[in-house]
């Protein structure tokens, strides 16, 4: 196949993978198995099938998987004795200190208790603490940027993570567990900090009887075991798609100025980062480009509710609506974007 074609192909391959998820509830419904085809297509279109690549594809999910069955079932174990801590923070530390400390709390950990876990056990924090539906949104919101943002940290956060680890694990850059860590960490750990500290503005004066947000359901044995299946052949899709659009990625993202590649990943507030990692990534970028790209997607993720996965599931459990969370998301979003594009470019070198 000459090279026009494989472009060609594999641009038809990007183009209905950000488009279609967006604008055929069908294939929302049904991401993972989409994404799946997708990728399969485009490693079929790039020729760059191999054992090497299958056997990849069927190793790197394992980590994240574990993780979010395992801890899944130890959040279930200990969700009864939540309300007995959080009086207990609440007596200590007081109202907006709890909320700070919960939100940080998640954040930081959910780059080992998993985005996906991280953001059940806000839905149930947010059911137990009485605020006023306007105020638990907006929490609800801010503990989903610091989510968004803590998890990147290990490839065991969440998906992006995950993904952009294996596709960098090989010269030049050699990442290992604590990449991520080292390479955004100084960027990503203030901006939880500062969603934990916005998140916990207002608290006392949003204090209420009335009935809030509630979760909907606990998770059953079978509910665990179907999210930590979604999540394996979600990460192997991405594995694929990944490999398979390296030829598109290497002859037009890498000369993309890196403000361009920045800006350009505001598109991740209405499609799922992880996608666009996999498509954008590739080892001959260097570390400022991959600071830049990573952070633009983590930021603009927390704007609406289809860019980032705890925005999805907190969303779905606290029955938050699309207008409602773009309401209070997209300002500090847009805010934060132009705060970290300002601040990197002048000191990431």
């Amino acid at each position: 196949m000459s090279d026009y074609l494989i472009v060609a192909g594999l641009a038809a391959v990007m183009a209905m993978t950000l488009v279609l998820p967006f604008s055929v509830k069908r294939v929302e419904e049904e991401l993972e198995a989409f994404l799946f085809v997708m990728g399969m297509a485009a490693v079929s279109i790039s020729g760059l099938w191999s054992l090497h690549l299958v056997h990849e594809a069927l190793k790197e999910p394992l980590p994240i998987t574990a993780a979010v069955a395992v801890v899944g079932f130890l959040f279930r174990g200990v969700r009864s004795r939540l309300k007995g801590w959080l009086d207990a923070l609440i007596r200590r530390a007081g109202l907006p200190g709890a909320v700070f400390t919960v939100v940080a709390l998640l954040g930081l950990g959910s780059s080992v208790l998993t985005a996906i876990v991280s953001a059940i056990i806000l839905a149930e924090v947010v059911t137990l603490l009485k605020f006023d539906r306007a105020f638990e949104i907006r929490l609800t919101v801010y503990a989903c940027y610091a989510i968004g943002l803590g998890a990147a940290l290990t490839p065991l956060g969440e998906p992006l993570s995950t993904i952009v680890v294996a596709k960098l694990k090989g010269p030049p850059h050699h990442a290992d567990f604590f990449y991520l860590l080292r390479q955004i960490g100084t960027w990503v750990i203030p901006g939880v900090l500062l969603c934990a500290s916005l998140a916990a503005r207002g608290a006392k004066a949003a204090v209420t009887q009335a009935a809030g947000l509630e979760e909907d359901a606990p998770d059953s044995n079978t509910d665990i075991f179907k999210r930590a299946g979604k999540v394996y052949l979600f990460v192997m899709a991405l594995v694929f798609l990944g490999a398979g659009l390296t030829p598109l990625a290497e002859r037009f993202m890498l000369k993309m100025p890196t403000w361009a590649l920045y800006w350009a990943n505001s598109i991740s507030a209405v499609l799922d980062n992880a996608t666009l990692a996999a498509a954008e990534i590739t080892p001959a970028m260097t570390d400022r480009q991959i600071t830049f790209i990573l952070m633009g997607l983590l930021v603009s993720g927390g704007m609406l509710i289809p860019g980032n996965i705890p925005n999805i599931i907190s969303s779905a459990k606290l029955g938050i609506k699309s207008r409602e969370w773009a309401r209070v998301a997209l300002l500090p979003g847009a805010l934060l974007m132009l705060a970290y594009f300002v601040l990197m470019t002048l000191l990431v070198k």
